[in-house]
């Protein structure tokens, strides 16, 4: 019998967490909040930054203008990725936001965590905006539980190097780890690296199943299929 893995790395949209969460919640929360943030933090060092970047970008507009055009646009543009981000860390720090988890999930984390698994988690998301949703999540902080985060600097996550750079960096097999995420390319990646895979697939997120990889609905149905600790 195969032994189980050592170390759990984790997808959060779609795996963790709804993926209705940043589109229904963060985005439009960043919109709402947007000019009072600006009037109370404008001057200060990092959002005055921020906002000579977008200047640059759009001489002819007003900077908030363009800020919501490219909100509307959902433009990958650092100057507003950037600005979300103090936003959101905002509204985690003064409670107006908490981060989305599927009930199943922080029961077990901790299991598989005080078990003596390694946990990890790899998205787009950026990694201060992983530790927030983690550390200001509807289950508590659970950042304490975790030993790394990783975002696309290590690569993309459709990509097999990606997932060998993760595991030198855990300084593990890279058999010895699962990734768990919803996007059959995203773990079709992960197993051309060496890494086990388990796709969630949550009906209330319309994942669809890929028949490459073992499926859960969550992750006690992980814990069932790849002989990890359940939640006492």
């Amino acid at each position: 019998m195969t032994a189980p893995p050592t170390c759990i790395l984790l997808d959060i949209e779609g795996t963790t967490t709804a993926i209705a969460f940043v589109k229904d919640t963060l985005f439009p929360f960043a919109e709402a909040a947007l000019d009072g943030f600006l009037d109370a933090r404008g001057a200060d060092p990092a959002v005055a930054a921020i906002l000579a970047d977008v200047r640059a970008a759009a001489p002819a507009e007003d900077p908030r203008a363009t800020l919501r055009r490219w909100m509307t646009e959902d433009a990958k543009v650092t100057p507003l990725k950037s600005l979300q981000g103090l936003i959101w860390r905002a509204g985690y720090e003064d409670g107006r936001l908490q981060g989305h988890l599927w009930p199943d999930v922080a029961p077990c984390l901790r299991a598989w965590s005080r078990a003596g698994l390694r946990l990890a988690v790899y998205s787009s998301g950026s990694v201060p905006a992983q530790r927030l949703l983690f550390g200001h999540s509807v289950a508590g902080d659970l950042t304490g539980i975790f030993t790394g985060f990783f975002d696309t600097a290590v690569g993309g996550k459709r990509d097999a190097a990606s997932y060998a750079t993760i595991a030198a960096g855990l300084h593990l097999p890279a058999r010895e780890i699962l990734f768990l995420s919803d996007v059959a390319e995203e773990l079709d990646a992960a197993a051309a690296a060496g890494l086990r895979t388990c796709q969630l697939v949550r009906d209330a997120d319309g994942t669809r199943p890929s028949g490459r990889h073992a499926e859960a609905a969550d992750f006690q149905a992980v814990a069932r299929l790849h002989g990890l600790p359940a939640p006492g």
